[in-house]
């Protein structure tokens, strides 16, 4: 069943219901009402009746005239009769009503007075005692205008029920569609989506409820699909160009290499430079490798002393500044030692600063590189600046996304991975990275360790 279905189903089932309870209790307290409402115009017909017959000797005769008055206007349509205490008929009309039985007039005796209704009338009886005795009083007026009106009252509940159902049908038929509609919208997205347009978002509804959510939700998961085939993209173009040198130098020198003898320093030549390429595929792989098993890494942090990780990154990138004329500067200004004890995993955190220190290098232009490591706030800080390259703006918000590259770093090897590494490494251990750039006067790399 669908929704659509369910939906006019349910609000017709319960207005049905609740109609027909309202209707019900509606029905029986009208039902009540009137049927008390006779069975009263029936004692004040008893009583004046009571007066009429045993009063008069009592009576003057101006009251007995007023009386007999009222009495002819109240005795239309009703039959009165009056019993002795030998429970015969000795005034007004002798009908002999079988539903008149002894039970009844003992009961009026008993209690006062008694009412009763049969298949075609209302009867109301009253205990009357007077100086000739003790009479008991019956009036029986017919129930057609009763069931009458008990009758139109359900033909009227009836009609209004069925006119209430199919107007409750229409209107849910017609606001059903109108709810579902962007659900229909999103199914009808769903359904036209290939991989050419995964990643086109349904434009939202802007009514804050559940429906505005179902499609926030919906655009937020095929926006995160459509960077990982992005990313799966980029990854064959990646793996297809950057491996693609590497082997192809690799199978070249060997293919040169096998066409004739060799001496041992080209041998020596060859299996250095095929090594090279070697190590640099089985970097990229262990790049890779880490970022892929990084959000289930799962091993106890450790507390990790950072001045001694940057003196150690120290220590294997100098010579390599020195390759690229270069220099690095630390400076440490950090009062509280406790700041540069840092929970987590020291082999992580040394490779993401060491990514960080590298790329410096790297996209220097000869120019020295600064380590800043400072406390502000309470917190730990780390500048690294370098006065080389820099960003462009259009790359600056993309220069932490996986295989992406500068358009003005083209002639400086790389791969790609590494600042997106760092800044998963980082964002694993809570640390806030910020990359400030201007092009052709370096960038700056803030890190804030807010554990």
């Amino acid at each position: 069943m669908t929704l659509r279905n369910r939906f006019t189903l349910i609000s017709s089932l319960s207005f049905g219901i609740v109609s027909i309870i309202t209707f019900a209790v509606i029905y029986f307290a009208y039902y009540d009402s009137t049927k008390i409402s006779y069975f009263e115009k029936l004692k004040n017909t008893a009583l004046i009746s009571a007066i009429y017959y045993l009063e008069k000797d009592e009576l003057s005769v101006n009251r007995h005239a007023q009386i007999k008055k009222e009495y002819k206007s109240l005795i239309r349509n009703r039959e009165v009769a009056i019993y002795d205490q030998n429970n015969k008929v000795t005034f007004g009309e002798d009908f002999n009503d079988p539903y008149i039985k002894q039970k009844h007039l003992n009961a009026a005796r008993a209690n006062q007075w008694v009412q009763f209704m049969s298949e075609d009338n209302f009867y109301y009886g009253i205990f009357y005692p007077d100086n000739q005795g003790d009479f008991v009083v019956f009036v029986k007026s017919s129930n057609a205008s009763f069931r009458s009106q008990i009758f139109r009252l359900s033909i009227i509940m009836f009609t209004v029920l069925i006119l209430g159902l199919t107007a409750i049908f229409i209107l849910s038929r017609y606001l059903s569609k109108v709810v579902y509609k962007p659900v229909s919208n999103v199914v009808k997205h769903i359904n036209n989506v290939d991989y050419k347009n995964i990643s086109q978002a349904i434009t939202t509804t802007n009514t804050n409820d559940e429906i505005e959510e179902l499609i926030k939700s919906y655009n937020k998961l095929f926006g995160r699909i459509s960077e990982n085939m992005l990313l799966q993209q980029n990854f064959i173009n990646y793996v297809s160009h950057e491996f693609k040198t590497p082997l192809a130098a690799i199978s070249g020198n060997l293919e040169v290499f096998a066409q004739k003898d060799r001496t041992p320093e080209e041998y020596r030549k060859v299996v250095k430079e095929s090594l090279e390429n070697v190590y640099e595929i089985e970097n990229i792989l262990n790049n890779l490798l880490l970022m892929s098993g990084l959000a289930k890494l799962e091993e106890s942090h450790k507390t990790v002393r950072i001045d001694e990780l940057i003196w150690k990154i120290y220590s294997k990138l100098e010579p390599k500044a020195k390759e690229h004329q270069s220099s690095i500067t630390i400076d440490l200004q950090v009062v509280k030692p406790s700041l540069l004890e840092y929970p987590g995993n020291g082999t992580l955190l040394f490779l993401a600063l060491y990514n960080i220190v590298e790329n410096a290098i790297k996209y220097s232009s000869n120019n020295s590189i600064e380590i800043n490591i400072f406390e502000q706030t309470e917190k730990l800080h780390i500048e690294v600046k370098d006065h080389g390259k820099g960003i462009s703006k259009e790359d600056l918000n993309n220069v932490t996304e996986t295989f992406f590259r500068g358009k003005n770093v083209n002639e400086v090897k790389g791969s790609g991975i590494g600042l997106s590494l760092s800044k998963s490494i980082f964002d694993h251990h809570h640390i806030s990275m910020k990359i400030d750039s201007e092009v052709n006067k370096g960038t700056t790399v803030c890190l804030i360790f807010n554990a």
